[in-house]
């Protein structure tokens, strides 16, 4: 494989010449239509305006945003000037953002004034209560000894805090000269975006990612989509996550196609905007796909423009699958599977793969990317067909986290090999195939029982419109099954009949002890189910307090 042996932002400015008339943003509901020639304009005022409010190569940059047009600037404005990008969750709140903050050094925080229950800019003025005693760039605060300057993005201003479009009028100071000068000293191997994991399990760790993982991944998962400059992608996924930043944003990049961003997921806006758009790809997560299949207006829209796509995230559901390349025609739809630490993803299906795989497994390593299957117990690689721990290994992984190095020592092994901590087996074919994450697999009476297999199955009930597999601890077998069902509209199921369609079809020691009908399932802010959430709300719902005290003894 060729590796692309550039930075980010010489990468991004061949692109802008070389498709200086094609569309490069849109924003359908904003009324917002860009071309690269025009976006590249707009990213170089903000990295010079990044340079003259004093950020310097190598700083750390906090950006805490929705979908909107200034942080899809700031990630490549910043890129120019060599700072690190670090996103955060859009659903963070006071004690996470003050963690991300101090864990990842962070000079700079860009933010705007919320999203949904969270109100950033009251978060923001209560963690730092010397605002209005400091002049802009300069705050000291004891309990952020790094944060120095604050960009609102927004109306109005603050005492303390830069707005957006003044940061763009200093930039004016700042000639062509200086911001090339800042460019050209940037390096491939440097790292260029931190990115928390969602911390499901002790803290959120900061995966340092370079120019060359990003760029390179983002490449790669362009052409398994067989992505041109002719393509519109609709992303609604978040930016703060690798699924919209690198196989959206870079991705999109890579060949000079569109970037089609929803400012966050509604799914009758996305069905507006591929519609009116005429888009030929859109990515989401399962749980995205299955509100849009369900929407009572789905009906309503067109959607033959649509070609390919990604869905990631989480485990596809086969069914779904089907119904998206039936229903909402993209025949071309591929599947990524992937993590955070690998820049993310390891292995992507096709577009001309056949559907049974396209629909069945996460398809084959990508190019320059290495996979192998070890025993979870000795490590030891084992052949195909054989369950076991996933591991990667090439140029997409990450350079560690960040401050962390035995955290780091224990994801990568002494020979390079990214342990995902997620189970599977590559099959016949070479296709690889997951069958649950270490964690969530059930160990029960000593059978190993892998959820993903009773989800598939109970997917194919007719009242059933998403679920979700469970471990839950128990006296006798130390661990049983619950299974937390999401009915469709209008349909009514008895738990005993789900318990009983289970039984039927499966060996019996697969059969969900509870069943919990539930309107929706806990999520991180980029659509994952949060099981450990639903594990949480079985132990209190069926008191099982006194097996988990055993089951941890």
């Amino acid at each position: 494989m060729a590796f692309i042996e550039m930075t980010i932002p010489n990468y991004f400015d061949m692109i802008a010449a070389k498709y200086a008339d094609n569309p490069a943003v849109i924003y359908h509901h904003e009324k917002i239509y860009l071309t690269y020639s025009q976006f590249k304009k707009m990213v170089d005022d903000a990295a010079k305006g990044f340079i003259a409010i004093g950020i310097q190569k190598g700083e750390h940059v906090a950006v805490w945003a929705t979908n909107r047009l200034e942080y899809l600037i700031s990630i490549f404005a910043l890129a120019k000037i060599g700072a690190v990008l670090v996103t955060v969750n859009t659903n963070y709140k006071i004690y996470e953002l003050e963690y991300l903050l101090r864990q990842s050094d962070s000079s700079t925080l860009i933010f705007t004034e919320g999203f949904k229950d969270s109100n950033y800019l009251e978060i923001v003025k209560k963690l730092n209560p010397q605002l209005q005693a400091c002049k802009k760039g300069e705050l000291e605060n004891p309990n952020l000894p790094c944060l120095k300057r604050l960009v609102f993005v927004g109306q109005g201003s603050h005492d303390g805090i830069y707005n957006w479009h003044e940061v763009i009028e200093l930039g004016k100071n700042v000639s062509d000269k200086e911001l090339i000068h800042r460019q050209k000293s940037l390096e491939p191997d440097e790292v260029i975006n931190m990115q928390y994991t969602s911390g499901t399990t002790g803290f959120p760790k900061g995966v340092m990612l370079t120019h060359k993982n990003i760029l390179n991944n983002a490449n790669a998962i362009a052409d398994c989509m067989q992505l041109t400059y002719k393509d519109k992608l609709c992303i609604p996924v978040p930016f703060f996550h690798c699924f919209g930043l690198v196989l959206g944003i870079s991705a999109c990049v890579t060949k000079g196609a569109t970037m089609v961003p929803l400012d966050h997921f509604n799914p009758l806006k996305v069905m507006e905007t591929v519609h009116f758009e005429r888009c030929t790809g859109l990515h989401g997560v399962p749980t995205m796909f299955i509100a849009i299949l369900q929407h009572p207006d789905f009906d309503k829209f067109d959607f033959s423009s649509l070609r390919t796509g990604i869905m990631a995230g989480a485990p596809c559901p086969i069914k779904v699958m089907r119904e998206v390349v039936e229903k909402m025609h993209m025949k071309e739809i591929t599947i990524a599977y992937g993590q955070t630490e690998a820049s993310p993803v390891i292995t992507q299906t096709r577009v001309d793969d056949p559907l049974e795989f396209r629909v069945s497994t996460v398809g084959k390593p990508l190019e320059g990317v290495e996979v192998k299957i070890v025993d979870i117990h000795t490590k030891k690689e084992v052949p195909n067909g054989v369950i076991g721990e996933i591991c990667a290994r090439g140029y997409n992984i990450m350079k560690g986290y960040y401050k962390m190095p035995e955290a780091t020592k224990q994801a990568i092994d002494e020979d390079g090999w990214l342990h995902t901590g997620d189970l599977g087996y590559i099959d016949q074919n070479g296709y690889l195939r997951i069958t649950g994450r270490l964690k969530d697999m059930i160990i029960r009476g000593g059978e190993n029982i892998y959820p993903r297999e009773i989800e598939e199955f109970l997917y194919t009930h007719p009242a059933v419109k998403d679920v979700q597999v469970v471990g839950v601890p128990d006296k006798v077998y130390g661990e049983e099954i619950a299974a937390f069902i999401i009915l469709k509209d209008g349909c009514k199921v008895a738990e005993e009949e789900i318990k009983e369609f289970v039984k039927a079809n499966l060996a019996r020691h697969k059969t969900p002890k509870y069943v919990v009908f539930i309107n929706e399932f806990p999520t991180t802010a980029n659509g994952k189910v949060q099981k450990y959430k639903l594990r949480e709300m079985a132990i209190e719902k069926f008191g099982l307090h006194d097996a988990v005290n055993i089951e941890t003894a």
